[in-house]
């Protein structure tokens, strides 16, 4: 169920199938405007119903040219909305007015130089010369009938255009990401100074709608809620309770793939924190016995979600009237399972791993929301700090950070590396500016070493350390050489088959934080 938004403060993003229309989405909240993401082909009445302030037009993979390329229906331009439009977007909107689109004689990937050549709303306290980011084969050669040029690059005339009677514009270049340092101005000038937007939406606001729809969602029917630890199932498990009380009981399963200490550590820090029912289930041997021969990462978080809800629903039935299971799903997990118009990424075990012919009705408040966001809401709820900044632990577990079989052996050798990792990275008071740190385990790859004069032949762990804002992308860490060096001692020295460590630092993309 969407989140239901003020109508005068929603903006509608009209997905063409870009893997960051979520960033455009998070810099949207960012001027506390909400919006929601919906497919490019969602007919004109839907939007209508919705009564949005504006609509906005994501990238795209394709070439609007192409026969079988995505176009929205020519209605919504006589809806008598502002539109902005982002690349594929923009290409998609001057097709549509009667421009004409071909591949670019040179084609702008990365950082660009940008010039504004006409002085206009969209760019509003910006210097004249900026620097944006591009990512385009196709180009707009000349602007539609009404629209005026009002930012080119050496090799892209209309890198912007905008028709002011209409309230259209587009960008060429992508506001969303972080390499466009000035793209939320961009952003934030199209809302309030072209749409008019006041900024109403909060995380306060959010919680209170959000309960709203879970009590007429659930009625006097009863929730159960997977519980991992991590933060994104503790917010769903604090909002839930927040909105229909004892109707909610949280289960935690320990399925044998969580880090050192992990099950203990949860069930204490729960209590302490919240007046829940909290149901605890050993589950380690039924989990390895559904994994055992399993290398395929795919099939992994597939077998992984599924029992999962097997095991819920086994819990479930001794209670009364339990019909729906709350999920920690934020926003990154559904996009990288691959949603109508995006590729999919890999599988998330809460997403495309679940089970078909479960029992449960899901409840996934947080769905829409990226871990900042998530983390906000929590400190609303009163979530304590060290459960708010916990680093975020991925619902398959090590299962993922061991690159074919995940067998009992792997996973205490995984375990003892993990916990090293993070206790020198939180010793080096590095904890909270690393968005994740963590083991990886590759036992497909052997290595010659040599400890006490003897030759060994033994596993590598690969460190894997990375900063982010919302794991929607992100820069592997420049941890200090030192730290690196007691890590690497530590992990030799004290985890028996290990005798080789190296460090990632691949950013994302190309590569996933994850390595499964």
């Amino acid at each position: 169920m969407p989140i239901q938004a003020t109508p005068s403060e929603l903006v509608i993003i009209l997905d063409f199938g870009a893997q960051y229309t979520q960033l455009i989405a998070r810099r949207i909240r960012e001027c506390h405007v909400y919006c929601e993401v919906i497919p490019y082909d969602t007919p004109v009445n839907k939007i209508v119903a919705r009564e949005p302030l504006a609509l906005v037009f994501s990238g795209g993979p394709a070439s609007v040219y192409d026969p079988s390329a995505p176009h929205i229906d020519q209605a919504v331009y006589d809806l008598g909305l502002p539109i902005l439009g982002i690349c594929y977007g923009m290409q998609a909107m001057a097709q549509d007015l009667g421009a004409d689109v071909a591949g670019a004689t040179r084609k702008e990937f990365g950082k660009t130089r940008l010039e504004v050549v006409t002085q206009n709303l969209l760019f509003d306290g910006l210097n004249p010369e900026l620097v944006c980011w591009m990512s385009h084969g196709d180009t707009v050669e000349s602007p539609p009938p009404g629209f005026e040029v009002l930012a080119a690059t050496d090799n892209c005339p209309v890198a912007a255009m905008g028709d002011r009677a209409r309230k259209f514009y587009a960008v060429q270049f992508h506001p969303e990401v972080v390499h466009t340092p000035w793209g939320t101005e961009i952003i934030r000038n199209f809302l309030e100074k072209i749409c008019g937007a006041t900024g109403q939406w909060t995380m306060g606001s959010f919680i209170n709608a959000q309960i709203q729809i879970i009590r007429e969602q659930v009625g006097n029917k009863h929730v159960v809620c997977g519980l991992s630890g991590g933060i994104d199932s503790t917010a769903v498990a604090a909002l839930v309770s927040k909105a229909i009380g004892d109707q909610l009981t949280c289960i935690f399963v320990n399925h044998g793939l969580l880090r050192k200490g992990e099950e203990d550590d949860v069930q204490k820090r729960f209590a302490a924190a919240f007046n829940i029912k909290l149901i605890y289930v050993d589950a380690e041997e039924r989990f390895l016995r559904r994994l055992a021969g399993v290398t395929d990462p795919e099939r992994k978080r597939k077998i992984i979600g599924e029992e999962f809800v097997r095991v819920f629903e086994e819990e479930a039935c001794k209670l009364t009237d339990a019909e729906f299971l709350a999920q920690g799903t934020l926003y990154p997990d559904v996009i990288e399972s691959g949603t109508k118009n995006a590729a999919k990424i890999k599988t998330h075990h809460n997403v495309g791993g679940l089970p078909e012919d479960m029992n449960f009705k899901l409840l996934e408040p947080m769905k829409f929301l990226f871990k900042d966001e998530v983390r906000a809401v929590s400190e609303e709820l009163g979530v304590p700090t060290d459960l708010v900044w916990r680093q975020p632990f991925p619902g398959p577990g090590l299962a993922i950070r061991i690159t074919g079989e995940v067998t009992k052996e792997r996973l205490d050798m995984l375990r003892s590396a993990d916990w090293i990792i993070i206790d020198e990275i939180k010793r080096s008071g590095l904890y909270r500016k690393v968005w994740q740190s963590f083991a990886v385990l590759t036992p497909g790859t052997s290595s010659v070493g040599v400890m006490g004069d003897q030759r060994t032949y033994a596993y590598p762990i690969v460190i894997r350390a990375v900063t982010s804002e919302d794991a929607m992308t992100a820069e592997w860490a420049r941890l200090p050489y030192e730290v690196l060096e007691r890590i690497s001692n530590r992990i030799v020295n004290e985890v028996p088959g290990i005798n080789r460590v190296v460090y990632d630092i691949t950013s994302k993309p190309p590569s996933t934080i994850e390595w499964e």
